[in-house]
């Protein structure tokens, strides 16, 4: 991936809450990029609200949120009880695309991937289904918290071997991805660091399926961790990495790419302002993402459109957009080709992201996915998502070629494809009608047919697999 450095950004400017001017007003393009980043993706009416309030309602919880947790917590209930863990990726996929409160989703979904952690080896439902809703409980919150709570999680203890960690013989993965993946990122710990630090997590194992510590199989000799000595147990370990200064420096940065860009390659100059706010905090995740989402930098040239959709993002943000609904259990299916499959990340670093998105086989199953979501014709989603009928809807009387397109260009990408993109788009509606519908076409016309073809071609286009 091309990284562009930052060094000539102003910090002071970057994290600077934008302000529309008569320079640099509010646009439709600059409220689909917020509802692309912290939702997942606008209806047409939530691309004609204005910023503040728009953010101060994704950033907030809803009063109908606690309604609709408390009814999904109902139909998790029985999936935990098996060991289906695909009806537990539709379950998830059904709270991402009903709930109230799309930010906390969106968090959840990054929480999961900066802990990644795989049911292929964890082998627990129900661990699995603990493990989301602990990130959900926490993923505006504390990350001091989370970083304490993720080392006595069930599933967090099968995946790295927590379980197996005992005096007599170490096991150094969690205490290694701690440190590297977790908090601090490599070059800021030693081997030694790894080594001292697992003794103090000896001890730690599942009994009656929660966090249990044995007393016997702790090792209590006096470690050496990070300059520091003495009879640490884990949990001393964990606060010893939020006290690092390089603990804050690497969250940011990570909720950097994931907010702003995957091309931008931040120096410590400009993440030190918020690195240093989150220190400040006791690690409060909000304030940091809200500076994100407010400031300048996010609704920059340099940010805008400079992430690749995740599958997931892909799919559901159309179904969003178009109003639609659509079965769980059958989106879930066609998203493990595509390269993200829930509940199981590829490795302890979790999805990549950027550009490993995309190739010729998952840009082709993305092409293949818009159409079975659109066409109304592939049984998996029949008409759940119909573009013809939200354009009927939304411009009632009005038939013709030119309006669809600029309806449907405006909802799903804000208008900004070039001019010539967009004439091709309505010539192969053109040939469309003459070849199908050749008794009646004429350009004052245009039939749901092509609507769902014109709406399914948008869909891929380089510029909608850019959030």
């Amino acid at each position: 991936m091309y990284l562009e450095y930052t060094a000539d950004i102003d910090p002071i400017w970057a994290w600077d809450p934008y302000v529309p001017s008569a320079d640099n007003p509010w646009s439709l393009e600059k409220a689909g990029h917020l509802f692309r980043r912290a939702a997942w993706g606008a209806t047409w009416g939530q691309l004609q609200e204005g910023p503040h309030a728009t953010l101060d309602a994704l950033l907030n919880s809803p009063d109908a949120a606690a309604p609709f947790y408390s009814k999904a917590r109902q139909l998790a209930a029985p999936l935990t009880e098996g060991e289906d863990d695909h009806r537990l990726r539709a379950w998830w996929l059904y709270v991402i695309l009903n709930s109230p409160d799309p930010l906390l989703e969106r968090l959840t979904l990054f929480w999961h991937n900066h802990f990644a952690t795989s049911h292929a080896k964890v082998q627990n439902v129900a661990y699995m289904y603990q493990q989301n809703e602990l990130f959900r409980e926490h993923a505006l919150g504390s990350f001091s918290k989370m970083l304490h709570a993720i080392s006595e999680d069930p599933a967090m203890l099968l995946w790295l071997d927590g379980v197996s960690n005992k005096k007599r013989m170490p096991n150094e993965n969690y205490a290694r991805e701690l440190m590297e993946l977790f908090s601090l990122g490599i070059g800021n710990y030693t081997e030694t660091d790894i080594r001292q630090a697992a003794r103090a997590f000896t001890g730690w194992g599942i009994r009656n399926d929660r966090y249990h510590f044995s007393a016997v199989e702790h090792d209590t000799g006096i470690k050496q961790v990070f300059g520091n000595q003495g009879n640490f147990g884990g949990h001393d370990i964990v606060d010893m990495c939020l006290e690092k200064p390089a603990c804050a420096r690497f969250m940011v940065r990570k909720l950097f790419r994931y907010f702003l860009s995957d091309t931008l390659q931040p120096g410590d100059s400009l993440l030190e302002p918020l690195a240093e706010k989150f220190r400040k905090s006791g690690y409060q995740i909000k304030p940091v993402v809200s500076t994100m989402l407010r400031s300048n930098l996010f609704y920059s040239a340099e940010c805008y459109r400079a992430k690749i959709k995740s599958p997931v993002e892909f799919a559901v943000s159309l179904v969003h957009q178009l109003e639609g609904r659509a079965d769980s259990l059958q989106l879930a299916e066609m998203l493990d080709p595509l390269g993200q499959r829930l509940f199981a990340p590829p490795s302890v670093k979790g999805w990549e992201g950027g550009t490993d998105w995309l190739n010729s086989n998952t840009l082709l199953l993305r092409h293949n996915l818009g159409l079975a979501i659109t066409s109304t014709e592939d049984r998996r989603f029949y008409n759940r998502c119909d573009p013809a009928r939200l354009v009927r809807q939304h411009l009632p009387g009005k038939d013709d070629l030119a309006t669809a397109t600029s309806f449907l260009t405006k909802l799903l990408l804000q208008g900004d494809i070039p001019m010539g993109t967009r004439q091709k788009l309505e010539e192969r509606q053109v040939q469309l009608a003459s070849q199908k519908y050749p008794a009646y076409w004429n350009r004052d016309f245009i039939h749901d047919a092509q609507i769902r073809s014109l709406c399914h071609l948008m869909l891929t286009l380089p510029e909608y697999q850019l959030a």
